[in-house]
Order: structure tokens, then C-alpha cells, then sequence
């Protein structure tokens, strides 16, 4: 019995008609379209072992982690196969495969030699000890994900550095340019004015507090817990001239003690937190902001509900180790359950989904040095967990969310506006702001290419 015969034959039980693809296996066998331009490799009986015995995301991304399985065409073409399977079987309930057919499709297993025991996941799954969201492990979850590498990051992220979702205001907008727009978009929804003390936390390479400090003139407490970005920020601020206005701390959001602050920006944090946390973290936030202070929290979403990321979900095990999604009415009403009153939600669900697909671009352009800065098996994680969320992001699967809030006084004053500014003329600044600098080279300052 040849392989791809019976791989093949797995999915035309669920398609139906042979789809658009061909497959190819260790045994040099194939099935489908000689001509299609998406062709899976099955390079190794460990990709259906792994399959057999995790039957879901995470059996096929250890496959494809590991190198048993490799993608010829667009790997969003994978996602679509996936969600074509997945959505033949929710609407049909006769897909999912009777005793019969389980027992068929082990024996053929039998036949190829690929039952066994169950293969060793690849090294790039995290594995942390210690209690749940313990400053400790905390610090240990963030640097399994950002500490592999500056020089890899910049590869996929682009000269501004900045890990969170992009703001792009027109079709011609690129990657660069939305990076500042994002920026510049948060700080003025926290009316950021010179001589004002921002917190940054979750700080990441430092993009957010050297705009802040270069374009409106604020003194910037920035934390992480990553030893990797914060030396980088570091370089980049002393780069752009800012020492004395950026200070770059290597810090837990609990260890912060020298409020008050005029405003804080927590971009791309809240989902480190915990659902458990969420309080404490909206309490300590809370106590170092002024009356009248402005709290942004730019946090991805889940689209119902809440809870910690499936423990046998590939994110999870790969990616975001002890991460959480929140939904956004949720973390509205843990805003106000602290005192602060939120003013204003914005979605930014489209915007992500561009900005993914604008990493995914730069890691595959530049794939041979990403592999040769962090191994094969690390480039295929970040392609595949990237391509995936922008799938997700566009099909209302996940959402991220901008929620402005503010601390009022104890008269009830919010020193807030009576109505938002007005959405044209905000864009119109800020597409200045970014030609401004592009043109006068800031994002190569802030990319830290220094000799």
C-alpha cells in the first residue's frame, strides 16, 4: 500500500471531490493534481504517527515543527484546507468517522508501518515550571517568546521594531508607516503633551516610548522582562538621543512603584496576564496613574467568552506558553469595576490581519538567514503561528481591541473631550507625522542598524 494513497484517500472522505493539491510521500508515492501549485511533502512516517496520536492543530503543527511535513505554495493555503475540512464536518454530521472507518483507516497504518509510540515533541515546545503567572515563570514564558534573537525579529518585523498590530490608514500605507501610525494613533487618545510621564509597559524594543518622547515630548518609564529587548532598547534610545527622557527597565508591572503617572500604554501586555491576574493588574495600574490620567489597554481578544489558551492548542505549547484572550466586554467591565471609566473602544481586527500577512511576507522573503539566526524548527513555528492568526483574524475568529479608559477626579471631572476628534483630520496628522519620518530617516534610527 503506497502512503499517499492512503493520506489522499483521508482527505477526499472529507472534501468529498479531490481538491487542488498534490501530496507527496517518504515513500515516493503521490496523490492528486500533478499541476496544482500547493503540494504537502509528508517526509516521514512520524507525520502520521503524530497525527494518530494528537489529531488536531497541535499533531500537525509538531509535524510541520519537526520537518515531517513541508508546505510547496502559500501556507495560507494549508489554513484553507484546514477550515474547508473543518467546516464540511460541522454542517455534516455523517463526516465524522463512524467505528468502521477508524478501524479502516488503522489497519491501513498498520500496513505502512506507522503505528508506534507516540514521537518525542520537537525542542522548540516550551516547558515551564513554577506556579501560574509567578513573577518567575511569567519571566520565564516571555523569554521563551522574545528572547530568540534581535537580529530574527528585525528580519520579520521591519525597521520599526514594534511587535503588536499595525494602524493602516490607506491601501498604500506600508508596514513602516503603519508601525508609527499605531503609535502616534495611542498617543493621541492619551493626549500625551510635553513634560507629561508616560508608563509603557510591556515595552517591548522600545518603539512606543521613543516616539512618545521624540513627537510629544514626554518623559517615558518603559519595563519588560526580557533581557534581549531591553538591552536593544536601550541601544535604540540612546541611538535617537532620548536618554533623558526614555528610561528602559528591566521590571515586572508589579515591582513599579514611583507613580504617579499622566498616562499609561500597555500594548500587547494584557495577554500575558492571567485571567486570575486581571484584577491585581488593573489595581497596580490604577494606583500609579494620576486623576484624570488615561489608561490604553491595546490587547488581541477572543470573540466569545474567556480562559487560558487550550493547553493542546499549538499557541499554547509554541508560542504564547501561559497565555490568555479575553473578551472584550469582559475586560470593560474589569476596567470599571476598578474605578477607571472607559471612554472609547476600537477594533482593530482588519489591521492585524494585514499586519501578519506583512510578517509572514518578510519572514519568507528573508527565510535562509531566519533559519540560519534561529534553526529551521523556530522559522517554522513563527510561520505558522503568524499565518494562522491572520487566518483567524480574518474570519472573526480572534479580534484585538483599543480600549481608552481614564482615572476621573474625585469630582467626576474626566478632563476628557465632549467628542471624539474629528477621524479625517486625525489621519490626515498623522500621515504627516509618518512621511515626516520616513523622510528624515527616524525609522532607521529606531531600527538600531548600528555599526
Amino acid at each position: 500500500m503506497k502512503a499517499a494513497t492512503v493520506v489522499g484517500g483521508v482527505i477526499e472522505t472529507f472534501l468529498g471531490a479531490s481538491p487542488p493539491m498534490r501530496i507527496t510521500c517518504w515513500d515516493d508515492s503521490t496523490w492528486g493534481d500533478e499541476t496544482a501549485g500547493f503540494t504537502v511533502h509528508v517526509r516521514s512516517p512520524d507525520a502520521l504517527r503524530r497525527l494518530l496520536w494528537d489529531p488536531n492543530e497541535l499533531g500537525l503543527g509538531r509535524a510541520y515543527v519537526a520537518g515531517d511535513i513541508e508546505v510547496d505554495g502559500s501556507i495560507f493555503e494549508l489554513f484553507d484546507l484546514r477550515d474547508r475540512i473543518t467546516e464540511r464536518i460541522d454542517s455534516d454530521a455523517s463526516l465524522n468517522l463512524s467505528r468502521r472507518q477508524q478501524l479502516d483507516l488503522a489497519r491501513d497504518a498498520w500496513r505502512l508501518g506507522v503505528l508506534g509510540r507516540r514521537p518525542a515533541p520537537p525542542p522548540e515546545e516550551a516547558k515551564l515550571r513554577g506556579r501560574l503567572h509567578s513573577i518567575r515563570r511569567d519571566k520565564e514564558a516571555i523569554t521563551h517568546h522574545y528572547d530568540v534573537g534581535n537580529d530574527f525579529y528585525r528580519l520579520v518585523l521591519g525597521p520599526t521594531m514594534t511587535y503588536s498590530c499595525a494602524f493602516f490608514a490607506t491601501d498604500s500605507t506600508t508596514l513602516e508607516q503603519a508601525q508609527t501610525l499605531k503609535h502616534d494613533h495611542i498617543c493621541r487618545k492619551l493626549a500625551l503633551e510635553p513634560g507629561q510621564r508616560l508608563l509603557d509597559v510591556g515595552c517591548g524594543w522600545g518603539s512606543m516610548a521613543i516616539h512618545a518622547a521624540r513627537e510629544y515630548g514626554v518623559e517615558v518609564v518603559a519595563v519588560t522582562i526580557s533581557d534581549e529587548q531591553a538591552d536593544l532598547a536601550r541601544e535604540r534610545v540612546r541611538h535617537a538621543g532620548l536618554d533623558d527622557r526614555v528610561e528602559i527597565r528591566i521590571q515586572d508591572y508589579r515591582e513599579v512603584d514611583d507613580g504617579p503617572f499622566d498616562a499609561i500604554s500597555s500594548i500587547g501586555m494584557f495577554e500575558h496576564v492571567g485571567a486570575e491576574r486581571t484584577r491585581v493588574y488593573f489595581q497596580q495600574l490604577k494606583g500609579l496613574l494620576k486623576p484624570g490620567g488615561r489608561l490604553m489597554n491595546h490587547a488581541i481578544s477572543r470573540t466569545e467568552g474567556e480562559g487560558e489558551l487550550e493547553r493542546d492548542s499549538f499557541p499554547a505549547r509554541y508560542v504564547f506558553p501561559d497565555g490568555q484572550l479575553h473578551e472584550v466586554g469582559r475586560t470593560v467591565s474589569l476596567l470599571q469595576d476598578e474605578g477607571f471609566e472607559c471612554r472609547d473602544v476600537e477594533s482593530l481586527r482588519e489591521h492585524y490581519a494585514q499586519t501578519l500577512r506583512c510578517w509572514v511576507r518578510n519572514l519568507e522573503e528573508h527565510w535562509d538567514e531566519a533559519v540560519r539566526l534561529v534553526g529551521p524548527g523556530r522559522a517554522r513555528v513563527w510561520r505558522l503561528y503568524m499565518a494562522g492568526s491572520a487566518v483567524g483574524f480574518e474570519g472573526h475568529r480572534l479580534n484585538i481591541h483599543q480600549v481608552l479608559a481614564v482615572q476621573p477626579h474625585a469630582s467626576g471631572d474626566s478632563g476628557m473631550p465632549r467628542t471624539r476628534p474629528d477621524t479625517v483630520t486625525e489621519v490626515d496628522r498623522v500621515d504627516t507625522v509618518a512621511d515626516i519620518d520616513l523622510r528624515s530617516g527616524h525609522d532607521h534610527a529606531l531600527s538600531a542598524d548600528i555599526a
